[in-house]
């Protein structure tokens, strides 16, 4: 098979949450595990930093891909998901891709084994990665969660580090539909004898992780305790702010190539992680952490993050998607000057949208689309919800037309915004 018959073979034969939602969900360890077993347990062979939570768990593994890269580790693994443009972007050695060919040659060997075992699309992804982490000789691999933690694929690995960034409400269907109830499920990362940070302490949850951490007489570090992040600015392209360390000054002017306000609530929680790095072995100094920070997308290729598709108008994409990343969205917006506020928006339908809803801008024209798979919720129906909250806009049966209508519309001194959904911001790009 060619390498677009292998994805579409991947995309069709395997149950894939991406496309068809809770339905390909497979909770339990077994297929992941009995897949591992047939390649010779991958995952046991290189260190991991696994992480996990509702929001920021992206960002916060690329951070650490890009850093450890700065501080010249020649081998880094990075496991994410899910992908927006290109399947191999959710495994990555060195910021790079892996080849088309790594994903035909893998595909074609163990194709009876998939089978057999009726593997779902990220129990699949997961194997991949960790087989090819083995195969490479990983120094280090950051190992993100797909949804949850206790009984995520990638929870058979015994890391070095556990890092949670928050937890807010999304996959409440699966999860819980409390705080609690979804920081127990990401609590179970959290392994006996091994360090994990917490990034954003919060009152419902801190008592849960507290408690999971006692149990595996495992080290806790709350970031937001430790570092702050302060005056954060944009200049020339960057986010900029200062740190603070147990409220004193500890690195000025820190420069991030994301430039998401929301970074602001991540910086912390890598700050604390590399802390735990080094405490462990690794040597990784404040200038390499500066490096990997400024440089995270040239060095790992990370999309849709507060991504500048285009000026005049000011285009911007960003994949937050749940009410924490959509508020932070919206904080993000008005710092911006403007005329008129565009935002192409698409939502998938196993998701209640209201809580995202009320927080948009009632003064925005929208542009309600439908991205090109089965979870996404019909454009009509959307814009008939919209509507319900004071949200008026036009339909569009793809996010091209969406994007299309907002550029003829939008004058140079506008905004347009696309998001609602990563598959939205996925087509867009």
């Amino acid at each position: 098979m060619t390498y677009s018959e292998t994805t579409e073979y991947l995309f069709s034969r395997l149950p894939i949450y991406q496309r068809i939602g809770s339905t390909a969900y497979k909770p339990g360890l077994k297929n992941i595990q009995l897949l591992c077993e047939a390649l010779g347990n991958p995952q046991n062979n290189f260190p991991a930093i696994h992480i996990a939570g509702t929001n920021g768990k992206g960002s916060v593994s690329h951070y650490l891909a890009s850093i450890l890269q700065s501080a010249g580790y020649k081998k880094v693994g990075l496991h994410t998901s899910p992908h927006l443009k290109d399947f191999r972007e959710r495994i990555k050695i060195n910021g790079k891709d892996i080849s088309e060919q790594n994903v035909i040659d893998f595909v074609a060997e163990h194709k009876s084994l998939i089978e057999d075992i009726d593997s779902s699309f990220f129990e699949l992804s997961v194997a991949m990665s960790f087989y090819f982490f083995s195969e490479e000789h990983m120094d280090v691999a950051i190992i993100e969660t797909g949804m949850g933690g206790r009984l995520d694929s990638t929870n058979i690995i015994t890391p070095i580090l556990s890092v949670i960034t928050n937890i807010s409400f999304d996959h409440t269907a699966t999860l819980g539909d409390t705080l609690e109830k979804i920081a127990f499920e990401k609590a179970g990362i959290i392994k006996p004898g091994i360090p994990v940070v917490i990034g954003e302490t919060q009152e419902e949850t801190k008592p849960v992780f507290s408690k999971k951490a006692a149990e595996c007489n495992s080290e806790i570090s709350f970031a937001g305790s430790i570092y702050e992040t302060v005056n954060p600015r944009e200049i020339k392209g960057y986010l900029v702010v200062d740190v603070l360390k147990d409220g004193e000054l500890y690195l000025k002017d820190l420069y991030s190539e994301l430039r998401g306000l929301y970074q602001f609530k991540n910086i912390p929680t890598v700050l604390c992680a590399v802390d735990k790095l080094n405490e462990g072995g690794y040597t990784i100094t404040t200038d390499q952490v500066r490096e990997g920070i400024k440089k995270v997308v040239t060095q790992t290729g990370l999309l849709g993050r507060w991504q500048i598709l285009g000026d005049m108008p000011l285009i911007i994409a960003d994949t937050g998607h749940n009410e924490a990343g959509i508020k932070q969205v919206i904080e993000q917006l008005k710092t911006y000057s403007y005329k008129k506020l565009h935002f192409v928006f698409g939502v998938v339908k196993d998701k209640d949208p209201a809580p995202v809803l009320k927080l948009l801008p009632k003064d925005a024209i929208y542009y309600f689309c439908k991205a090109d798979l089965p979870r996404a919720l019909d454009e009509n129906e959307l814009a008939q919800l919209a509507s319900t909250y004071g949200l008026q806009g036009t339909s569009y049966p793809t996010v091209k037309e969406a994007l299309e209508a907002a550029k003829d519309k939008a004058d140079p001194d506008d905004i347009i915004f696309i998001g609602g959904s990563t598959f939205v911001v996925a087509e867009a790009l």
